[in-house]
């Protein structure tokens, strides 16, 4: 298997699969509390939108479900909802503010992010990015981040004379970060087969980012639940996968060759084909309709 390839640069994060308990209360928690709105719902599943046509989230209720302490496992530490402007963040952050909900929060210099989590632990992070051209990069190129409180009164005094009505179109999937086992095990899979380029090796946070096209990063992959972290039960809340986002048919071809040359099972359903990561994560690959 060629050592040299790299993923296209257009290619970019889709829909988000979680495993949940109750399907009810999380329906209603990425309604009135994230934003989302309702587009699909069958027996125990349904798909949330931004935009009305679009599915950003889809939530599976399991049966029997157990929800595992944080920082416990490896899988899902968050999945990060982008905004398409400071604006729509000031809109949000009023309505989590409102809505009474622990919020943690943090300007990374790339962007500014506040973080929450759903009624089963799911980690969420929902964000602005900074332009493009100030992000900047050390002597090592990797992106330069912080953890510095955000502005918070300038996003409320950007949205103060605007109106809540739920998170707009253009609402997209920013990027995944997930515990995983190994530093080096997620870089050889996520970088080595799947050509994700290094943008972030921050070995004194125990964390590796990744990014397709120079985005400040994609996934997040660090080690803060432990070194060879146990893999979640299938029945466990989480991840159930990601969705990575090709711009042709010839692209996910290529890299579900990868990942068969490399001993990854790989198997198709419809229009998308499914993988899994190490930590067992769902990985599903698709074309851009």
């Amino acid at each position: 298997m060629s050592t040299t390839y790299q993923i296209p640069a257009t290619t970019h994060l889709g829909e988000v699969s979680l495993k949940i308990s109750n399907l009810d209360r999380s329906i209603q928690f990425y309604t009135d509390v994230v934003g989302l709105k309702l587009l699909t719902r069958q027996d125990h599943i349904a798909t949330m939108t931004a935009d009305g046509k679009n599915v950003l989230l889809r939530l599976e209720e399991v049966s029997n479900s157990i929800t595992l302490p944080e920082r416990s496992h490896a899988g899902l530490y968050h999945f990060a909802i982008l905004l398409p402007d400071r604006k729509s963040l000031g809109l949000a952050v009023r309505n989590l503010v409102a809505s009474g909900i622990d919020i943690g929060q943090g300007d990374h210099l790339v962007s500014e992010a506040f973080y929450i989590s759903d009624p089963d632990l799911n980690g969420i992070e929902i964000y602005a990015d900074r332009p493009r051209d100030t992000w900047k990069r050390d002597a090592d190129n990797n992106y330069v981040m912080a953890s510095d409180p955000v502005d918070v009164q300038s996003l409320f005094d950007l949205s103060a004379s605007e109106t809540w009505d739920g998170l707009p179109a253009g609402t997209v999937i920013g990027h995944v970060h997930f515990h995983v086992r190994s530093l080096e095990e997620a870089r050889s899979f996520y970088s080595g087969i799947l050509g994700f380029d290094v943008v972030g090796n921050f070995a004194n946070m125990s964390a590796l980012f990744v990014s397709a096209g120079g985005y400040h990063h994609h996934l997040g992959l660090n080690i803060w639940a432990g070194v060879n972290a146990p893999i979640n039960p299938a029945n466990a809340t989480g991840i159930n996968y990601f969705t990575i986002v090709y711009a042709h048919n010839h692209e996910v071809e290529q890299a579900v060759e990868r990942l068969r040359e490399s001993g990854v099972e790989v198997r198709p359903d419809g229009d998308a084909w499914y993988a899994a990561d190490p930590q067992n994560i769902g990985i599903r690959l698709i074309a851009e309709a």
